[in-house]
């Protein structure tokens, strides 16, 4: 088997052709000779500018099917994508533009209108992601270039067939991606990503998800600028022919409806937030009411009444797919277990970026409830505790999909790769006999209680999120007593007329009977309500770095 990534994308647009590639939402198709045709456009761009492989170029704005035949685009060249996430603030962006070295970038008009472009005075060629029209070029031949694409184009290539097409061969260990990430506990940083994690993660793909097929609708939810969107709702797609729809928008619960129900996705690719809000607002309210609780109780009418509440849910993402894969984040269990109950075909996986993104993955039908799966192929995994099965421990990876490092930082790189190739990733957790992970917390998160107790503040906002009026929580300490930071549901509190001390009696409420149900050491003493949600990453993880208090 050939381990090449641009060899598993150069087959791919052969093979499919004439078939649909992308399309955004309400827009135009292109077929997948369309965006090679678009793709050898920029190729003649970037030789005009003098671009190298090897060479850096970012892409900043959201999904669309420019984003994505610019991404393609760079590394069929040969050039090195660094993708940034466009709600990063813009002082973040030149940090990373700079820390980067990027000499091309791809922007969107919203996010150019953010910028100063005298803080990147080394980007050379700068085009609007938008149209592909020049922004910015110091060279009069790109000026040229762009403005007479269609005729270079043609000189080139008087026929245009799949034989026409010949990609950059790439060596598996040469750096392709550049993803700076927004952590939940330090600032940003470059992940370096090899040809060969990408190649292994698509290849993963394409051997263990055997029921998307050539042509099959996937709609792209995620932002292409994280890895777990871009690998496998993008990168996947693309291998195996689909039709990619990209929400090109907000992706609000609305718009998201409405795509699964137009397109009827094949795959479904999620973090816990869209499904826990979804299973919230349009199933609980059901299942809650007095008759329902006594049909669900009933043995006969139980089974049907499940498979009712089954067919809705199926419905609410389309009816078509297969199986929902869930990451970025624990979901939360009073959800998991009620998925579980009305046999909803859901999988949780676990990875992260510094892998590209993936570690632990199970089909729907073998995932054990509250694991995160079993560990992918060509990568190793060990618990580092005396008993792995029983006793938590930083999980360490190691394989094909690991990344080189972090871009220009030997010593953080130092911190998580080890010399025998193994990776910490700074998460903890155990591993049964099986081999079916499960994920207790961060390292960095976790919190000692008054006797030296382990106090993982991930279990305790779990029960936490479950009491009433409590939208999402995060648990501070200042080494003395443990405070809950809660983002209640404020539409829900408005709509009931709930007064400021009625509010605050249903807190404590909440906490005394959190409290009962937790060890005593992790007795959470105070609460403080938030009026805004908490700051998030591109996977939606709360940023706790910025919540912890000095101490």
């Amino acid at each position: 088997m050939e381990k090449r990534f641009l060899g598993l994308i150069e087959k791919s647009v052969k093979a499919h052709w004439n078939l649909p590639a992308f399309t955004d939402m309400e827009g135009p198709t292109l077929s997948y000779s369309d965006v090679a045709r678009r793709m050898e456009e920029l190729h003649i761009l970037f030789r005009c500018a003098e671009i190298q492989p090897g060479d850096k170029i970012a892409i900043l704005g959201r999904n669309s099917s420019n984003w994505a035949i610019s991404f393609f685009g760079t590394l069929t060249y040969g050039a090195v994508a660094v993708p940034i996430l466009h709600e990063f603030k813009s002082d973040n962006i030149h940090l990373i533009l700079n820390h980067s070295e990027s000499k091309v970038l791809f922007v969107s008009a919203s996010n150019w209108a953010q910028l100063d472009e005298k803080e990147f005075p080394q980007i050379r060629l700068i085009i609007q992601l938008d149209d592909f029209s020049l922004i910015k070029s110091d060279q009069p031949a790109v000026k040229d270039a762009i403005n007479q694409l269609p005729l270079l184009f043609e000189q080139k290539y008087p026929s245009f067939t799949p034989e026409s097409i010949h990609y950059y061969e790439e060596n598996p260990e040469d750096l392709c991606l550049l993803n700076y990430t927004s952590g939940t506990t330090s600032s940003s940083k470059g992940v370096m990503l090899p040809y060969r994690s990408l190649w292994s993660n698509t290849q993963f793909a394409a051997d263990n998800l055997p029921f998307i097929h050539a042509g099959d609708n996937i709609v792209c939810i995620l932002p292409m600028a994280h890895m777990y969107g871009l690998a496998f709702e993008v990168l996947n797609s693309v291998n195996k022919g689909c039709h990619i729809h990209f929400i090109t928008r907000m992706p609000s619960p609305q718009v998201i409806g409405k795509a699964f129900a137009t397109c009827r996705p094949r795959l479904i690719l999620a973090v816990p937030i869209i499904i826990e809000k979804i299973v919230r607002t349009r199933i609980f309210p059901i299942i809650e009411k007095p008759m329902m609780k006594v049909l669900l109780n009933l043995p006969v009418i139980n089974t049907i009444v499940r498979k009712k509440i089954a067919n809705q849910l199926n419905q609410a993402f389309g009816g078509n797919f297969e199986e929902i894969v869930i990451g970025g984040a624990p979901l939360n269990k009073e959800v998991e277990q009620f998925l579980r109950s009305i046999r909803f075909r859901y999988t949780v996986g676990y990875g992260m970026t510094e892998c590209g993104p993936l570690v632990a993955y199970a089909q729907w039908d073998i995932f054990k409830p509250t694991s995160v799966g079993k560990i992918v192929d060509r990568m190793e995994v060990r618990i580092d505790s005396s008993d792995p099965q029983h006793q938590v421990g930083e999980i360490l990876v190691r394989g094909s999909n690991n990344m080189l490092g972090y871009y220009k930082n030997p010593q953080l790189t130092a911190t998580v790769m080890m010399p025998d190739g193994w990776m910490r990733t700074g998460d903890l957790g155990t591993m049964d006999a099986d081999g079916f992970l499960y994920i207790r917390g961060r390292s960095k998160t976790m919190l000692l209680g008054p006797n030296g107790q382990n106090i993982y503040p991930e279990e305790i906002e779990a029960k936490l999120n479950n009491l009433p009026l409590v939208v999402e929580s995060l648990i501070i300490s200042d080494n003395k007593k443990l405070t809950a930071l809660i983002y209640p549901d404020w539409d829900q509190i408005k709509k009931l007329g709930l007064t400021t001390k009625a509010l605050n009696e249903q807190m404590m409420q909440n906490l005394k009977q959190l409290n009962r149900s937790i060890p005593g050491y992790c007795k959470v003493a105070l609460y403080e309500l938030r009026e805004h949600e908490f700051e998030k990453t591109p996977k939606k993880s709360i940023k706790r770095f910025l919540y912890q208090p000095e101490l």
